[in-house]
């Protein structure tokens, strides 16, 4: 039952280990009415396929050897509701900073257009709780993101597949820490929502697909 899925939480699981301390992240990747998500509370490099866990979109195991992440509410609520490919949940340090101070991320920079306009932020409620669930999924419909800081908790990033959902965690924790640090010799200039149109036009384009070959 969803294999692909199940190797590609254990080959991407390690990834974690340098956005987040501890053991206090998760990821997920979906496949029709289910996902494969991080165990609980083990070593990112410390299971199998067969560990992994399945679990439906109404959060009912099916399979795997180890418990889903606790964060299984957030997982079903992002997945009923925006309907991404994958999901990453950190602590990571700088999105974590923001998190505590109940702040949002600004367009400060032109790579936030791959997650929005702005990263907002969802009002705080204990991890794990369809509470928390809720939240998160408002605050990311409210502003049409596909990240979202958890107040007070860390950083929750989507995408249709785990390389883009990681990649979007790497790009605002680097956001983060680059509007904190520059808060620190001035107020940062925050681009406009036409400036932010004409990066997503220039992204389409973007990279090695037949458009730029």
């Amino acid at each position: 039952m969803l294999a692909r899925e199940r190797v590609a939480v254990v080959d991407h699981a390690p990834k974690l280990a340098d956005l987040t301390p501890g053991r206090t992240g998760n990821l997920s990747v979906r496949r029709d009415d289910r996902f494969a998500a991080t165990p609980t509370g083990v070593a990112y490099d410390a299971f199998d396929p067969a560990d992994v866990p399945v679990v439906s979109l109404d959060g009912d195991v099916l399979a795997g050897e180890m418990a889903p992440t606790s964060e299984v509410p957030m997982h079903t609520g992002i997945y009923r509701r925006l309907e991404p490919g994958a999901i990453v949940h950190t602590h990571s340090t700088w999105a974590t900073t923001l998190a505590v101070l109940g702040e949002e991320l600004p367009p400060v920079h032109y790579m936030i257009a791959m997650v929005g306009e702005r990263v907002p932020v969802a009002d705080y409620a204990p991890y794990g709780t369809d509470e928390l669930a809720e939240n998160v999924v408002d605050a990311m419909e409210g502003a049409d993101a596909r990240a979202c800081i958890l107040a007070n908790h860390g950083l929750v990033a989507v995408g249709e597949d785990l390389p883009t959902a990681l990649e979007n965690t790497v790009h605002v924790e680097n956001l983060c820490r680059v509007y904190l640090q520059a808060r620190q010799h001035g107020e940062p200039n925050e681009l406009s929502a036409e400036q932010l149109e004409t990066v997503r036009e220039k992204f389409e384009s973007y990279g090695q697909g037949a458009e730029s070959e």
